[in-house]
């Protein structure tokens, strides 16, 4: 969708507050240091602000980021999108031990064969039902069964059961060894964009990074 024209930030606020971009992102920063090399930036004028995908856009709403990362529309009323900057490809995690580790990649009706992760907190429910979806393009039911809290604590479920997370490519460098991030070759990469709060427009410097990713992404 096309990005909200943002209005002109004041000479004198520009002057005075930070010119790093503070830039909110879950799990891996990984995705976020591309976009960043990708838009002409250096990575010292990023800063990273994690947040939690129980409560994804706190950080957000609390003044403690400028932008953050989103995949699929959250279509929350006081957020601007951005236009895409990137791609996440699709992947399921799985622990060592699991059926599908060792493939070099799977099919998301295999997938329905385990116990996924019911939508967390205040997450998007419409968002999770296109990273973790209902039903595969068969019509095959994936089980959302497992409460998702912590990246931490979703580990440690899947090195010691059979289940699965459905999520993106982009967590294969943030998951310990013994998380194998799978990919899933029938579902389509999720879009990527930056989003902000709608009455609050970002800094000229933020307006600059999100145009300059904007304009990489087309190239």
């Amino acid at each position: 969708m096309p990005a909200p024209t943002a209005p002109t930030a004041p000479a004198d606020a520009t002057r005075t507050r930070t010119r790093t971009v503070r830039l909110g992102v879950h799990g891996s920063t990984h995705l976020a240091s591309r976009l960043v090399a990708a838009a002409g930036h250096a990575p010292e004028s990023v800063e990273y602000v994690p947040y939690e995908v129980t409560a994804p856009f706190a950080p957000l709403r609390a003044g403690e980021a400028d932008i953050m990362i989103v995949k699929y529309d959250p279509l929350e009323p006081d957020l601007a999108l951005s236009r895409p900057v990137g791609f996440d490809g699709r992947a399921v995690l799985v622990g060592a031990h699991h059926p599908l580790a060792g493939r070099a990649s799977v099919s998301v009706e295999e997938v329905a064969e385990y116990g996924g992760f019911r939508c967390p907190g205040a997450f998007p429910a419409h968002v999770w039902n296109l990273v973790v979806p209902p039903r595969t393009p068969l019509g095959r039911p994936i089980r959302r069964v497992h409460a998702m809290t912590t990246l931490t604590a979703m580990a440690e479920l899947l090195r010691s059961t059979y289940a699965i997370h459905l999520s993106f490519r982009s967590l294969e460098a943030v998951v310990p060894p013994d998380i194998k991030v799978v990919p899933v070759h029938d579902l389509p990469p999720s879009p990527v964009a930056f989003a902000w709060l709608r009455g609050a427009e970002p800094p000229e410097h933020v307006r600059r990074f999100v145009a300059d990713a904007q304009r990489a992404a087309l190239r």
